[in-house]
């Protein structure tokens, strides 16, 4: 304020007139006390400049154009170029931090942090998510604003495979959501569908119908062509563990219309590796295999690695389950190559695992079996999902009784009756 005033050739006492004391205006220029928003709209006035320049140095346009590259960097995270918007954030960040503007910030950090866990670094969005959500508690942030943050954190944590921590986050999100008087149908839809993804881990499978439908008719509500899409694709995975099969295709068919009508050939790709998995459990071995193949291709068109190797593992499944056991391993491994170590997809690496485990037992390869489905083990038990932990003890029993270990396969055949959970592809 002082540059400003020396600048417009204003005494101290000028500039207050007879508003103030020259002490005040003063103790303004030392820091020495915060004037409240109404008087710095008075001396901006007085100073003739934006209050917004005089309250923290950065002017309306300036503003405009923080906001204009925030608003880029979402819309790459949307088109899944996350790495493109992750530069975008992180080129932005150090101007948002000299507006002082607590909104902007948190729109900062909202927006790197869920680009961060869409490129893989989970861990790191969620620190970024924390941060967001210690300041989306003060007094100028909405109820829908807290909702928006714990949604985020809750996906986080079911991809770092929390689940019961996710769901809790997402149970609060809806209920901050539902009591807000600002619009949320978009948002409850998201947060119901990832909700219902919660309970389907937890094989709460009626939980998660009821979730999938009520995500549906908010989506149809609001005529929300992505959010339809996206809870279709969950209804199908619904329906598949119901076994529901016809009911599952008929759900991902409508969800893959709807992203072909979007141009989001990423989708479609994820799209075909359910439908091929799908026709794969009704049957159709040979059209199974040409979905799946077409899904690879297109992931690795679009640099996905990620959605690479999850038609890779189904393909692998798919020649294991015809018996062709050296096309099972190549794929396998190389689904497994593809993913790496990615925290957030230990689920599909232990299917993958044991996929390979079995390629191996049916081969005679009876050691190269054991490693594996050790691995299996520990990746089931990592992802704390209890499915994958009884088709890996099944496979270990499988494999004990080969060799002539009659009481420990016995032993994993237990274990694995007692999860009572029938894996599906």
């Amino acid at each position: 304020m002082r540059q400003l005033r020396v600048a417009a050739g204003l005494t101290q006492s000028e500039l207050a007139g007879e508003r103030f004391s020259k002490e005040y205006v003063s103790q303004i220029e030392r820091g020495k006390t915060r004037p409240t928003q109404e008087t710095v709209e008075w001396l901006a006035a007085r100073l003739n400049i934006d209050p917004g320049y005089l309250a923290s140095g950065v002017s309306a346009d300036e503003r405009g154009r923080v906001e204009a590259a925030l608003a880029r960097a979402d819309a790459l995270t949307e088109a899944h170029r996350a790495e493109e918007a992750l530069e975008e954030y992180q080129r932005i960040a150090p101007v948002v931090r000299t507006t002082a503007s607590v909104e902007l910030e948190v729109r900062a950090l909202v927006g790197e942090g869920w680009a961060r866990q869409l490129a893989g670094d989970v861990r790191g969005g969620l620190e970024l998510l924390v941060g967001a959500r210690s300041l989306v508690e003060g007094p100028s942030f909405s109820d829908l604003d807290r909702a928006d943050v714990l949604f985020r954190l809750g996906v986080c944590r079911y991809k770092l495979q929390s689940i019961s921590t996710a769901l809790g986050l997402l149970t609060e999100a809806l209920a901050l959501a539902e009591r807000s008087d600002l619009p949320s149908d978009h948002l409850r839809s998201e947060i119901l569908g990832w909700r219902s993804r919660c309970y389907r881990r937890q094989r709460d499978l009626e939980a998660a119908r009821e979730d999938v439908e009520r995500a549906l008719e908010l989506s149809h509500g609001i005529e929300d062509r992505r959010s339809i899409a996206n809870t279709y694709f969950q209804a199908s995975l619904v329906a598949e563990r119901l076994g529901q099969l016809v009911q599952a295709r008929s759900y991902a068919e409508r969800a893959k219309a709807l992203y072909e009508q979007l141009d989001d050939e990423v989708h479609v790709g994820r799209l075909l590796n359910n439908l091929g998995g799908l026709n794969h459990l009704l049957g159709r071995s040979e059209q199974a295999v040409e979905h799946l193949k077409t899904a690879f291709a297109v992931a690795l068109e679009h640099d996905a690695d990620t959605d690479a190797a999850t038609a890779a593992a189904s393909l692998a499944r798919v020649h294991l389950d015809r018996g062709e056991r050296e096309d099972s391993e190549r794929l396998a491994r190389e689904a497994l190559k593809l993913l790496g170590d990615r925290a957030d997809y230990v689920y599909e690496i232990a299917s993958c695992q044991l996929t390979l485990g079995r390629a191996l037992m049916e081969q005679g390869r009876i050691d190269e079996a054991d490693e594996w489905l050790r691995k299996a083990d520990a990746s089931a038990e990592q992802a704390a999902s209890a499915s994958h932990k009884a088709a890996v003890w099944v496979a270990r029993g499988d494999l004990a009784e080969r060799v002539g270990e009659d009481r420990t396969a016995a032993r994993y055949y237990r274990r694995a009756a007692e999860v009572l959970q029938d894996v599906r592809f």
